[in-house]
């Protein structure tokens, strides 16, 4: 492969911490999360066959890591502070809050399909899952999303 791992490390940083924040909820572990994903990337001996082979390990790891967030017992004990998150519109803001308040496996998913542009076939690599599962937790996910949302964005969900 022709890219540095640096280059590719710019290029993925912002879905890395988008994934990240939609997951954790935070900035702050985000921002944590997103650093440890790429110094993990940086020091793996991994050989990597395509681009599309290290973006799947990206995520694969930015939901482990993420996962990890919430085992640790220091931040069981704590509050998150309210934080502000810029959108263009309130719809967005709405539309995008919603989405965080899934449970895990929907979040992920839609994130990961509407966010970040993959594929079911992507999504069901990057997860390890079947493209019919990928397929059932969008469904249900949007159902949840539009129940949550009251009907509001009928035509786009």
């Amino acid at each position: 492969m022709c890219i540095s791992r640096s280059e590719m490390t710019e290029k993925y940083y912002d879905m890395v911490y988008r994934l990240a924040l939609s997951r954790t909820k935070s900035r702050t572990h985000a921002e944590d999360v997103s650093q440890e994903v790429f110094l993990r990337f940086l020091k793996t001996d991994k050989v990597f066959e395509s681009e599309e082979h290290i973006k799947a390990w990206l995520i694969k790891v930015t939901i482990n890591r993420s996962k990890s967030v919430f085992s640790d017992l220091w931040l069981k004990r704590t509050v998150p502070l309210d934080e502000e998150i810029p959108f263009s519109s309130p719809k967005l803001s709405e539309v995008y809050f919603a989405v965080l308040n899934l449970p895990p496996k929907y979040k992920t998913a839609l994130h990961l399909f509407y966010y970040e542009d993959m594929s079911v076939k992507s999504i069901a690599e990057c997860l390890g899952e079947k493209e019919a599962t990928v397929k059932t937790l969008l469904h249900r996910g949007r159902k949840m999303l539009k129940k949550t949302l009251d009907g509001r964005y009928d035509d786009e969900l």
